[in-house]
Parts: structure tokens; C-alpha cells; sequence
């Protein structure tokens, strides 16, 4: 399936810019809280390790082409730095398509709203996209995000995966 390109995105606070290599050098920061990795492990990468993962997360999709990889990088519209990122992986489901999507916003700009805001314009574009059903998955603690994806409509379901709820 040929999947189309992500397109940048703003809603009223926000600019979402589709992920590339050049995003690595602003998003170590973000990224080198260790907070944010509370809940989903791991630890900040190095910046050798997040230009990797960028470069291969930049192509958009899977190499079989059954996933498109969708990858924002969130800044205020007012702002040059980036606060954190959003991202949706799509597949066909059969039906229809899905996005398993997910966010991280900077523990110093959490709890202002960007979060939701971010994960609502980006629903917003899956949708005009023809992307109708949309998937996460959180840590039975994480409270935050719990918050965000109710924002999105979204409810706790029975699925596990890895120790996370899945949310739909």
C-alpha cells in the first residue's frame, strides 16, 4: 500500500513538523529527562543512538510497507525548541485502518495541555486521512497519559501488552 507523507500540522498553541535527522540535535534535550522513562523504561539515548532511530522513523513506513510511521516533533507556534513528540504507527486492519499512536512532551511543559492538544490535531489529520480507529498503550500509572487519552475519546480495554493497557 502506498501510504501518503505526513504533512506538518498547527492547531491553536502548536506546530507539529514531520520528524527528520535535523530534529536530533534539539530533541536530545527533550529527550534526556530521565523522568520521562518512569514508565515506559529504558533511558535517554545518546545522540548518535536518536539520529539512528530518526533516520529510520524519517522513511515512514515499514520495509515490508505494511506500517506507515507517522513521527511529529511538537513546538509552540510562539517557540523555537520543541517540547516533545507525537507519533501513530498505521496498518491495515481489514475493515479499515488503524493507528497505534503515543506522545511525550518534556516534563517542564507537562501539565499545560500540550499533550492533548498535540495528540488532537494529530487525530485530526489521521482522520482526514481516512484513519478511523486509534489505539494506545499505558502504564497502569501513568495518570498523565491516562488524562490524554481520555481527552482523545479514548477508554481502557481488558488487552495488556508488555505491562501496559491498551486504550481504544
Amino acid at each position: 500500500m502506498e501510504w501518503p507523507r505526513s504533512a506538518p500540522i498547527t492547531s491553536a498553541r502548536l506546530v507539529l513538523e514531520p520528524l527528520s535527522v535535523l530534529h536530533a540535535p534539539p530533541m536530545f534535550a527533550v529527550l534526556a529527562d530521565p523522568s520521562l522513562y518512569d514508565f515506559t523504561g529504558g533511558e535517554a539515548p545518546s545522540l548518535e543512538r536518536l539520529n539512528g532511530r530518526y533516520a529510520a522513523q524519517a522513511v515512514g513506513r515499514s520495509a515490508d510497507g505494511s506500517q506507515w510511521w507517522l513521527n511529529w516533533v511538537v513546538t509552540q507556534r510562539d517557540g523555537a525548541q520543541p517540547i516533545g513528540f507525537v507519533q501513530a504507527t498505521v496498518e491495515n486492519d481489514g475493515p479499515g485502518l488503524v493507528a497505534d499512536i503515543a506522545w511525550v512532551i518534556s516534563p517542564i511543559w507537562q501539565g499545560l495541555g500540550f499533550a492533548s492538544e498535540a495528540a488532537r490535531a494529530m487525530l485530526e489529520w489521521l482522520r482526514s486521512q481516512g484513519v478511523n480507529h486509534f489505539t494506545a498503550h499505558i502504564h497502569p500509572a501513568n495518570h498523565a497519559s491516562m488524562r490524554v487519552a481520555r481527552n482523545q475519546g479514548m477508554h481502557v480495554t481488558s488487552s495488556k501488552k508488555d505491562g501496559e493497557n491498551r486504550w481504544e
